[in-house]
């Protein structure tokens, strides 16, 4: 467990070493210490590599395709994976989705490290809560490379399809790994190591999936309800104990949602593998579909009744939770079951919350029109706590560096004369002893004066550049709860309770069970 932190423990009157020390537990804070310097070291060659390949057309270019490696997308493009009946392919991509968001989160609250300075990097992007993010390692580039062997690993145990189609699949996959990995480094929002380590971590978990998500299938399609009730189990355990931060850091809202998507998605479909509106061909819970029979009318009609569904759910659900959560939470914590989080207000300290939260993974509706037109920024200077704290403590070493020199030059130093050198007796001996420490300490008076005013100097540049950072919004502790439900619901609504809707609307394949 972290340090605790006085409430009055502002973040401006505390140095950059200091915040972190003070923070984090110590084992966590060596680790931190031990990776710091490579993320420093690559600084100067990212800088580089960004100026010698800048342009436009790549600045729009990787900027787009980083949108093809955020939550959003993934949130609306795995619903239709399901409603096209491409059942084990969907649970695939959910699980390595879910737990590379969730695993590259958990490293960048443990370990706090910053994304590469800026400046000299300018940062590129069209997402407004990315930059606000730790940087190691990168998200982006664990969910890229896992999609993609994941879906190369599928594609090499279907021979049905054709060999050119094949050599397609190979290259748009390979072309979305490496546009989005590259980019990260091309936007400068990661270094070497961030995208070097999450693609690794995204390579471990696409394995994991295809060797054991079909004993997971397996178990959830024909088993008990123990199997949904012991995933939920662990998955909270996992939410549990996910590190505290040493800033405000959206990573464990965006592993809570997807959290709450497997948890939604297991639910649903072990209820939906025991009624008669699912197919058992390929696998059972196949949501009905061939488009042959369901068309290009209705098929276009479900994309767009399940997308509103999920959105109509997503804002009358989080409205109603967070109207009457917190009461419960009030009694929770007066019986002493109180789970408290850094950066989340307690329920006893607050008597209502907002009803339209901002939540950058799934928008309110409104806000989709804005998200559409908004075009890339190109932003220079720190855009967080942690990039501040990072700016800060590159000021200091080189402030350091400079007092240092200083120090060591020629012109700095007092010439020493021994006075065992003087040939004029006792008395001018102590004449020439008496003089030389009174230069010496006029000397040092001089120095700790110049010392002061640099370092009342820097403390003010430390003040001025912590409040010019956009301060995080007041987080609730009902927050955590409200989006696992939220986004539990909206898994379950694409994978059950969407697809018998289909069939009762009459935008199914056929009769229900005609298949079975």
């Amino acid at each position: 467990m972290a340090p605790p932190l006085s409430a009055g423990d502002p973040d401006a009157g505390l140095r950059p070493h200091d915040h972190y020390k003070i923070r984090l537990p110590k084992w966590r804070y060596s680790l931190r210490q031990k990776l710091l310097p490579l993320i420093r070291w690559e600084t100067p060659y990212l800088a580089a590599i960004q100026e010698s390949l800048r342009s436009d057309p790549l600045d729009t270019y990787f900027a787009i395709t980083a949108n093809l490696g955020t939550h959003t997308f993934f949130m609306i493009f795995l619903p239709i994976c399901f409603w096209l009946g491409y059942t084990e392919f969907g649970r695939g991509l959910v699980h390595v989705l879910a737990s590379g968001v969730f695993f590259s989160g958990f490293m960048k609250d443990f370990f706090c490290l910053p994304r590469p300075l800026s400046p000299p990097l300018h940062r590129i992007t069209m997402s407004g809560s990315a930059a606000l993010e730790y940087g190691f390692p990168s998200t982006h580039s664990t969910n890229a490379v896992s999609v993609a062997l994941y879906s190369l690993l599928v594609l090499r145990d279907n021979p049905s399809i054709p060999d050119d189609q094949r050599i397609i699949y190979i290259v748009l996959a390979a072309l979305y790994a490496t546009s989005i990995v590259f980019g990260r480094v091309y936007c400068g929002m990661h270094g070497f190591l961030d995208v070097v380590v999450g693609s690794i971590l995204g390579v471990i978990l696409a394995l994991a999936e295809w060797v054991y998500g079909p004993l997971t299938n397996q178990w959830v399609w024909y088993g008990t309800w123990v199997a949904p009730v012991t995933m939920t189990l662990a998955i909270l355990m996992f939410v549990r104990i996910h590190p505290e931060p040493a800033d405000p850091c959206p990573c464990f809202d965006d592993g809570v949602a997807f959290a709450g998507v497997v948890v939604g998605i297991e639910v649903g479909q072990w209820h939906y593998s025991k009624t008669s509106f699912g197919w058992n061909t390929p696998v059972p819970a196949t949501v009905p579909y061939s488009f042959q029979s369901v068309g290009l009318v209705s098929t276009s009609l479900r994309f767009v009744m399940g997308v509103a569904i999920i959105f109509i759910w997503r804002e009358v659900a989080k409205s109603v939770l967070l109207r009457y959560l917190p009461p419960l939470f009030r009694f929770i914590g007066r019986i002493g079951l109180v789970l408290p989080r850094r950066h989340f207000i307690d329920a006893r300290e607050y008597k209502s919350v907002p009803s339209h939260l901002p939540d950058e993974t799934i928008p309110p509706i409104g806000q989709l029109p804005r998200m559409i037109r908004r075009g890339r920024s190109d932003s220079v200077g720190p855009q967080s706590a942690a990039d501040a704290y990072e700016t800060l403590a590159f000021r200091e070493r080189k402030r350091r560096e400079s007092l240092g020199q200083e120090g060591m030059s020629p012109g700095s130093r007092s010439p020493v004369r021994s006075p065992l050198g003087q040939e004029n007796g006792n008395n001018n001996v102590n004449n020439s002893l008496g003089g030389y420490v009174q230069q010496q300490q006029q000397q040092r008076l001089k120095e700790e004066e110049e010392e002061k005013a640099s370092e009342e100097t820097y403390e003010k540049q430390e003040r001025d550049m912590l409040s010019q950072i956009e301060k995080p919004r007041v987080r609730y502790d009902v927050e955590v709860v409200t989006k696992l439900l939220v986004y539990s619901g909206i898994a379950w609504w694409a994978v059950e309770g969407t697809p018998i809707l289909f069939e009762l609307v009459g935008l199914g394949a056929g009769q229900p069970g005609a298949d079975k």
